[in-house]
């Protein structure tokens, strides 16, 4: 499914870009590999990284885009089997104070990559949900949560044939750019100390190596309208906190806009369409749309039936173990 393949990577420069790069080079084959970003700062950083981690990048390409540039988005996927979606304005923040960019880059974005995988002829389009899109309450969640809709309903103009749309829904991804242990390295820095908004929040987290193993393995699933979510561990940001940096200060300063005490990473209404896998779920979300819910009737004894999963609610805590993944990305 992957070996001799072409594969499109939107935000092929982030976190979870360089992983998926790093390991499908060292354990598959792919044809080529196509990193889709409109930084040239971080496609340079990209190759030296690449090429200081003994990786060879002759069949890789760095192709300056926006995936809000159709046309452009159109000519980089020409010839591509495999698109895996994961550009996103993904700050909170940024979206609450820029909506209209948000939904350019997220929504329109997304958009554009249903179409280029339809224009294309593209085998498989994979989109990376977040479980701020499940219930959401701020900008950015809204505009995940329509732009899994794109994807999943794209598949009605498939027929059940390719492209093949499919989502990975997962939390937090430890370490990465951006995420609330590089603000917490930052403050240390120049404060001393570290800030949480609120002593009981709670949050999914996933370390980087796990979730691009769980992206790639969902290639080789041979399914369209699905929405595939690890199993995640959660844990209190007080708890997390403590764990990284156990003699620093902490302020309390505040839910800010935006934010949920706990985040949903399966909701209620989904979970009657939802089944447990090895390690993961499925949500046969496309069924959803058909309002076929896979318990009713049903001799699958996988089906989940309960109230969804949310990182309040969770039973598998992160422990001490958490903070050899806290390493931040510079």
């Amino acid at each position: 499914m992957i070996d001799g393949k072409e594969i499109l990577i939107t935000g092929g420069c982030g976190t979870l870009g360089k992983e998926l790069i790093y390991q499908l080079k060292k354990n598959h084959n792919p044809k080529g590999i196509r990193i889709y970003s409109r930084d040239e700062n971080k496609h340079l950083a990209m190759k030296y990284w690449l090429l200081n981690n003994d990786i060879l990048v002759d069949n890789i390409a760095f192709i300056i885009g926006d995936v809000a540039d159709y046309q452009q988005l159109k000519r980089a996927t020409h010839g591509v089997n495999i698109i895996i979606h994961a550009a996103a304005l993904k700050q909170v923040s940024a979206c609450e104070d820029n909506p209209i960019e948000a939904n350019r880059v997220n929504i329109i974005g997304a958009e554009n990559v249903v179409l280029a995988a339809f224009e294309n002829q593209v085998e498989q389009a994979i989109y990376i949900g977040t479980d701020k899109g499940v219930y959401p309450v701020n900008y950015y969640g809204l505009t995940k949560s329509i732009a899994e809709r794109l994807f999943i309903y794209g598949s009605v103009y498939t027929g059940g044939r390719n492209p093949l749309f499919k989502v990975c829904r997962y939390g937090n991804v430890i370490g990465s750019r951006g995420s609330v242990i590089q603000v917490w390295k930052n403050q240390v820095k120049k404060t001393g100390k570290i800030t949480i908004t609120n002593e009981a929040m709670t949050r999914f987290f996933i370390p980087v190596q796990d979730a691009a193993r769980f992206v790639i393995d969902r290639i080789k699933e041979n399914e369209m309208g699905k929405i595939y979510i690890p199993e995640m561990k959660s844990i209190e940001m007080k708890e997390l906190a403590s764990i990284v940096y156990p003699n620093v200060l902490q302020e309390v300063i505040g839910v800010r806009p935006g934010e949920k005490l706990h985040e949903t990473i399966l909701s209620a209404e989904e979970c009657v369409f939802t089944e447990k896998r090895d390690g993961y779920y499925v949500v046969h979300a496309y069924d959803m749309k058909l309002n076929q819910p896979i318990v009713n009737g049903s001799t699958n004894t996988n089906a989940i039936v309960s109230y969804g999963i949310d990182s309040y609610n969770n039973p598998d805590i992160w422990g001490a173990e958490i903070k050899r993944y806290c390493e931040v990305e510079e």
